[in-house]
């Protein structure tokens, strides 16, 4: 496991083409808001194309991979006309991305890093979140796995009635 795996840290190099996200530790529903905004923000500044180092990605949990299938929906809408690119993916990585049906939306590259990953040397600064902004996200990105592939849904339907319902009382 990754001496980061306890503190995870998204690295990014934001002027390559394409920008890189170096993932180091665990991603999960504690960080992907700052990945979710990141991609965003970038999105907005015209950049389309995305490369995410799984490298040294110890885990991901479901929200980390529903925001990951946002943006790859996102960016693969023929406004955008983007890509995103899993690049080292480890094989329980490959797994898990296989299981909820993400190959589908994103390029999975399990093979060694092309020279443009070594770049990576900006830490993405994670703001804390409220509860119900959390649980805003996580209803996001569980919506998100369900329109990547449709037998997500009873994988996560009663994670979705559950933050629906939390949503709706705040």
């Amino acid at each position: 496991m990754p001496e980061n795996a306890s503190n995870p840290v998204f690295l990014v190099d934001a002027e390559s083409d394409p920008v890189v996200i170096r993932i180091d530790g665990r991603a999960s529903f504690q960080n992907s808001g700052c990945v979710r905004d990141f991609v965003s923000e970038m999105l907005r500044r015209g950049r389309t194309r995305f490369v995410i180092d799984f490298q040294n990605c110890a885990s991901m949990d479901s929200t980390f991979l529903g925001v990951l299938a946002g943006a790859a929906i996102e960016l693969r809408k023929p406004s955008t006309n983007g890509s995103l690119v899993a690049a080292r993916v480890g094989q329980r990585n490959m797994e898990l991305l296989r299981s909820l049906g993400l190959h589908r939306l994103l390029t999975l590259d399990p093979g060694p890093a092309a020279p443009a990953l070594g770049g990576c040397n900006t830490p993405l600064a994670c703001e804390k979140k409220s509860e119900i902004d959390n649980a805003r996200l996580v209803l996001e990105a569980h919506e998100n796995l369900v329109n990547a592939d449709e037998l997500n849904r009873a994988k996560f339907q009663d994670v979705l009635a559950f933050l629906r319902s939390r949503v709706e009382q705040k």
